[in-house]
C-alpha cells in the first residue's frame, strides 16, 4: 500500500467529514427491487451464475498439511475435492467418478496416499485427477483413459490462502483481485498462520447479512456501546474497485486509540500505516469481508443455505508467531469480535421477516451506502442483464465511481 493511496484516504476523511451532503456527480439510486431479496426464481439465478462464476475463499494451506490431505468443500452444493498434490501445489476436482459418479472421499477430510479410489467400483484416479486403473478393463470397448480424468475446478493460491471458482473461462486469481491482492501483501500471506475458523447458522437471505458489512451508517443504532464508541462513521472513505470489490476505511475517534485487547500481540511487519491508525474492511466480491489489523485478521465468508437461510465463517489468521503456542490473548480477541458480530446476528432475522412482508417494497440507499449498490451492480454482471426481469435489475450508474 503506497503512500500516495494513503495520503489519498487521509484527505478522503477531512473531505467525509465536512461534506454538506453527496458529491455532486453522485447520481441518484433508485431502489434496489424488493424481489431480488425474496424471488425464488432470482434466487436460483444467483446460484447458477454468482457463486460457481466467483473467485470464492476455500481454505488455508495448514488445512492440507501433507501431500494428499485433502478437504471436500461444498459451499456452492457442488461437492469437491481440494487435494495438497506437491510441497506447494494444489489442486481441486468435483468430488464425482467418471464412471458412473460415485464419490472418491466421503470425510469432510483426510489424507490419501497415492491417489483416489471410487467408493462405488473402484475405479482409481492419481492426485493429479487422472484415471490410472479400471476394475475388469477388459469388459469396456475401447475405454479411452485419458479423457476420463476427474473433472477439475480452477485452484490457486494467494499465498497460504486457497481459492477455487467453478466458471470454466475463470481468469487468474491475481487479475480478479485486481488492486486487493497487491495491498493485502503487507500481511505476508505466504507466511501467515491459521488460527481457528468456526460459523454461525443465521435465518435470512445471505444478502441481508452481507450488507451489514458494507456500511458503518448502522453503528449508532447497532453497536452504539461497542464499535460506534471508537469509530467515527461520519468520516468513512470508500473506494470501489472493478469485479465487484471494494473498500471502506474508518478512522478512529481518537487519532491514538489502539485496541487494549491487542497490546503485546505481535505484528506483521512492514504493514503499512492505514490498519495500524484506522479501520481498514475490504470486500472481495461476492461474500469475503475482511476488516485487517495489524496483528491479525479475520476472513468473514457469507454462503446462502436456502433462500432464507445462511451461514458466515469467520476464519482467523495471525503473523507467523514461530515455535510454541499462540499469544493468549487471541482468546479474547476473537471473544471480542465475537460479541460485536453478535449485534447483527440477532437482528437480521428479524429484518429477514419484515422483508418477506407486504410492507418491503425495496432497497432506499444513500451515498454512504454505495458498496451495496455496486455489489448488486456486479451480480447483475455475472448473471448478464439480459437474463434478468426487467423488474428486478438494477440501473448501472456507479461506472465513474469506479477505480482501476
Amino acid at each position: 500500500m503506497d503512500q500516495c493511496f494513503i495520503d489519498r484516504v487521509y484527505a478522503g476523511f477531512e473531505y467525509e467529514r465536512s461534506r454538506k451532503g453527496p458529491p455532486g456527480e453522485f447520481p441518484v439510486l433508485p431502489p434496489i427491487p424488493a424481489g431480488r431479496y425474496t424471488d425464488p426464481e432470482f434466487q436460483a439465478l444467483e446460484r447458477q451464475f454468482l457463486w460457481r462464476k466467483s473467485w470464492l475463499y476455500a481454505c488455508h494451506m495448514s488445512e492440507l498439511p501433507h501431500i494428499g490431505s485433502y478437504i471436500l468443500w461444498a459451499k456452492t452444493n457442488s461437492p469437491i475435492t481440494i487435494v495438497r498434490t506437491g510441497e506447494d501445489e494444489v489442486r481441486a476436482f468435483y468430488n464425482t467418478c467418471r464412471h458412473r459418479g460415485g464419490p472418491l472421499v466421503e470425510n469432510t477430510c483426510g489424507r490419501v496416499k497415492g491417489g483416489f479410489i471410487c467408493k462405488y467400483h473402484g475405479w482409481a484416479y492419481d492426485l493429479e485427477g487422472r484415471l490410472k486403473g479400471v476394475r475388469d478393463r477388459r469388459d469396456f470397448i475401447d475405454l479411452d483413459m485419458d479423457n476420463l480424468s476427474l473433472v477439475t475446478v480452477a485452484c490457486e493460491r494467494l499465498g497460504n490462502w486457497v481459492f477455487i471458482n467453478e466458471d470454466p473461462a475463470a481468469g487468474p486469481l491475481e487479475d480478479a483481485l485486481g488492486p486487493i491482492a497487491q495491498q493485502w501483501q503487507q500481511f505476508d500471506p505466504d507466511s501467515i498462520r491459521h488460527i481457528t475458523s468456526y460459523g454461525f447458522d443465521i435465518e435470512c437471505n445471505v444478502k441481508v447479512m452481507l450488507e451489514a458489512f458494507f456500511e458503518v451508517y448502522h453503528l449508532k443504532s447497532i453497536h452504539p456501546e461497542t464499535a460506534n464508541r471508537f469509530l467515527d462513521h461520519s468520516a468513512t472513505n470508500i473506494i470501489l474497485w472493478p469485479h465487484g470489490h471494494s473498500l471502506m476505511v474508518t478512522p478512529n475517534r481518537n487519532p491514538d486509540w489502539v485496541d487494549p485487547g491487542t497490546i503485546g500481540m505481535k505484528e506483521f511487519i512492514g504493514v503499512s500505516e492505514l490498519p495500524v491508525k484506522t479501520n481498514v474492511s475490504y470486500n472481495v466480491f461476492p461474500n469475503l469481508v475482511t476488516p485487517v489489523a495489524p496483528t491479525g485478521i479475520p476472513f468473514l465468508t457469507f454462503w446462502p443455505a436456502s433462500n432464507r437461510s445462511m451461514r458466515v465463517e469467520c476464519h482467523w489468521f495471525a503473523p507467523d508467531w514461530g515455535d510454541g503456542e499462540r499469544h493468549p490473548l487471541w482468546e479474547k480477541r476473537i471473544e471480542n469480535f465475537n460479541s460485536i458480530l453478535q449485534e447483527d446476528i440477532e437482528l437480521v432475522p428479524k429484518i429477514q421477516r419484515s422483508i418477506d412482508s407486504p410492507g418491503f417494497k425495496g432497497v432506499t440507499l444513500s451515498y454512504q451506502e454505495r458498496r451495496i449498490y455496486h455489489w448488486h451492480e456486479e451480480l447483475d454482471r455475472r448473471i448478464g442483464a439480459e437474463l434478468i426481469p426487467a423488474n428486478l435489475r438494477v440501473k448501472p450508474l456507479l461506472s465513474q465511481m469506479i477505480e482501476s
